[in-house]
């Protein structure tokens, strides 16, 4: 039986959630599973990965193989690194505590990365809504100015003479006659 290392689909329609988990290799892709490793969320900036991680190695291991998508999700979190330090072990090449020492290593580089990521999320967004905060109030300044300049002119423009309303010439009104308009045509 071929183990595979692979995603497991849940969630809404656009709001895709996955399980990682160890499965027969045959076995439909939401279908029955070996044992669950941890959840993969995608909708989150940076994704969300939560795994067991000695679960997982153990897999390895033993031989299971992961998918593409699973292969990146475990490079990311340094399992595949520590598979790949162990091996060396059973070569002969490095010992346990050099494991230890350059996988410590390697997370606290990783760690960082992360970190400066996030941070530099944060900072995006806190500099975009300055942003709009400044556009607003530019835009809001102009609209006062340009009102302010209406209401100048306005009030520098001469004042017509007004004229008594009794002087002014009565027009008179001719009613309207409902007859209708006789016919000239001959």
């Amino acid at each position: 039986m071929a183990v595979k290392i692979r995603l497991q689909r849940h969630g809404k329609k656009d709001a895709a959630f996955f399980h990682v988990v160890a499965a027969d290799g045959r076995a439909p892709r939401d279908g029955a599973f070996i044992e669950k490793l941890g959840t993969y969320n995608p909708n989150t900036n940076p994704a969300t990965i939560d795994l067991n991680f000695e679960n997982t190695l153990k897999w390895l291991q033993d031989g299971a193989q992961p998918t593409d998508t699973c292969k990146a999700i475990l490079s990311y979190k340094g399992i595949l690194m520590k598979k790949h330090l162990l091996d060396g072990v059973k070569k002969g090449a490095l010992t346990l505590e050099q494991v230890e020492e350059q996988f410590a290593k390697w997370q606290n580089e990783k760690a960082g990365k992360i970190s400066s990521k996030k941070d530099g999320l944060i900072t995006d967004a806190k500099n975009s809504v300055a942003a709009k905060f400044k556009a607003e109030t530019a835009s809001k300044d102009a609209r006062t100015a340009k009102i302010a300049a209406k209401t100048a002119v306005i009030e520098e423009a001469p004042v017509a003479e007004e004229t008594p309303i009794a002087e002014t010439p009565a027009v008179e009104e001719t009613p309207a006659t409902d007859a209708p308009a006789e016919n000239t045509e001959a």
